[in-house]
């Protein structure tokens, strides 16, 4: 289902590409409201409407909805990460479904059924899917010297460098900076009141430089629609977070931390998280959101993350808009909903037991190629 009305007669490529631009240019920074009375009432009849859908989702067959789509759409809304963010999913959600934002008109509610689930899926198809989509591992090339080297340099000397370098070298250079700010520590390892790590582990993993934000993400390819449409989204989510993340901004150390291998790959996969802890800068609560992980990795743990002279500590921001992505994709189920879409692409096989979804597959195909 299209996010925005498109005409009948264009064929489906045109459809797809009018959409996303679509999605694009709407999310360019304009008022919404004139007042905070106009906000109330749309976010009023807002809640009504997820309500409505929400309670009969109650009484539907499970298998018929592999994520729960009035959910998404809520917390796609309750995790947006300002009042401005908020503000424009709300414009872009009365937008997709066709209704005036301030009027109290309940009798509309279920007249949009096909539009209101339609929109949760545009969610999924075009910021979702192809954010999981990018989150292969941050690269690891050697930061051969670099680190020794880069202890010399201020923080406009190696920003100076960066933007000279290509991007294997940039990634080498962000992998020497942030080991030497995270003093080659596992950000995520539990530590003694000391600092020190704890050696009760069968063994020592080794070490990766993680970005906070899917570091393919960024990197469109002949002009690349999807991932322009994912960036939009979360330029809408987080308004103004395009900032730190677009060129070469990308690789530079508030954009990324150190992990051990194995938590470097649950990290990207919104699966692990870091929460703030109030009142105690730069210090974070590290936990996952399945039970096996949190045994596996002694989660959750308290961290104060290394600060460095020279050398940015990881965003603040960012870690918060991560796990904010986080929680969207646990609470509603489509996190897993994703992951077996993404699995079924790969494997390129259909199951005898009639369970691959295969048109989530093709759509899923056609919205990462383009």
């Amino acid at each position: 289902m299209p996010l925005f009305n498109m005409n009948r007669d264009k064929s489906p490529t045109i459809q797809r590409l009018s959409r996303l631009e679509g999605i694009i240019d709407f999310c360019e920074a304009r008022p919404i409201f004139e007042n905070d009375q106009q906000r109330s009432q749309a976010i009023r009849k807002f809640r009504r409407i997820v309500a409505f859908y929400e309670e009969a989702k109650q009484h539907s067959s499970p298998r018929r909805d592999r994520y729960n789509r009035p959910a998404l759409i809520r917390l796609t809304f309750e995790y947006a990460r300002s009042s401005e963010s908020q503000d424009k999913f709300l414009g872009v959600f009365f937008r997709s479904l066709a209704l005036e934002m301030l009027d109290d008109n309940d009798g509309e509610d279920a007249s949009v059924r096909g539009l209101f689930f339609g929109f949760a899926d545009s969610l999924i198809y075009h910021f979702f899917l192809p954010l999981l989509a990018a989150t292969d591992k941050t690269p690891q090339p050697t930061p051969t010297y670099h680190s020794a080297v880069q202890q010399g340099q201020t923080e406009e000397e190696q920003q100076r460098m960066l933007d000279l370098m290509s991007t294997p070298q940039r990634l080498a250079a962000l992998q020497g900076t942030c080991l030497t700010r995270d003093r080659h520590n596992d950000e995520g390892e539990e530590q003694d009141d000391e600092g020190e790590e704890q050696d009760d582990k069968d063994e020592y993993h080794c070490l990766e430089v993680a970005h906070i934000l899917p570091f393919s993400l960024t990197k469109t390819e002949n002009n690349q629609l999807s991932k322009k449409a994912a960036i939009a989204f979360l330029n809408m989510f987080d308004s103004g977070v395009i900032h730190l993340i677009e060129g070469t901004d990308i690789d530079r150390p508030y954009t990324a931390i150190t992990l051990s291998c194995n938590m470097h790959g649950l990290f990207g996969k919104f699966k692990i998280f870091f929460k703030p802890v109030i009142g105690t800068p730069n210090t974070y609560e590290i936990s996952a959101f399945k039970p096996a992980v949190r045994r596996y990795f002694k989660l959750p743990i308290n961290r104060t993350l290394f600060s460095h002279e020279t050398i940015d500590p990881p965003a603040k921001r960012l870690l918060e808009l991560h796990s904010a992505i986080g929680h969207i994709l646990h609470l509603s189920g489509a996190g897993n909903y994703i992951s077996v879409i993404l699995r079924d692409m790969e494997a390129g096989e259909v199951r005898a037991d009639g369970s691959t979804q295969l048109g989530a597959i093709v759509n899923a195909a056609l919205v990462i190629k383009g």
